[in-house]
């Protein structure tokens, strides 16, 4: 019996199999790191005078995924899968680049890590929805951590923000 490794259904399979190998497990909470991370953001201040703001969803992310490195295994659905350290100082510097997409979707928006290969930024709303920003444009990753999750390890294609 392998109820351990099937009793979840938050997760397909391969995401899954992907977080367990990155250490995470049902009920990881590590809220001491995560407001370590978000007293790190909220004293930042950019030289031109940008500051982060972090939200309850940020920290909660950050206190159940936060440290992870995900090596997805096998080929993607549509695009390759994206290996990703979850993160949120891989955002440190970008404080402005955060500011300036939150107004284009009036939320806040806050660092979650970054896709290693390519580098693009992870970010989360307020509403818990998931954002990749990369030299070629800004993301839409889903309605939520997990399905953002799901899409990036499973190799679904994002949807590309207009700027309509």
């Amino acid at each position: 019996m392998h109820a351990d490794r099937t009793s979840t259904t938050r997760f397909p399979v391969p995401v899954d199999a992907a977080l367990r190998e990155a250490g995470w497990q049902p009920g990881r909470w590590d809220i001491r790191q995560a407001e370590i991370w978000a007293d790190a953001l909220r004293d930042h201040v950019s030289p031109a005078g940008h500051r982060h703001t972090v939200f309850p969803a940020a920290v909660e992310a950050w206190a159940e995924f936060g440290g992870l490195s995900l090596t997805p295994a096998g080929p993607g659905r549509q695009i390759a899968p994206a290996a990703l350290h979850l993160d949120p100082l891989h955002g440190l510097h970008l404080a402005r680049t955060l500011g300036d997409l939150g107004r284009a979707l009036d939320t806040d928006v806050c660092p979650l890590g970054t896709e290693t290969d390519t580098q693009a930024l992870l970010a989360i709303d307020t509403h818990g929805r998931v954002y990749a920003l990369d030299h070629t444009g800004d993301w839409y990753l889903g309605p939520d951590l997990d399905h953002a999750l799901g899409a990036l390890v499973l190799g679904t294609e994002p949807t590309r923000l207009s700027t309509v």
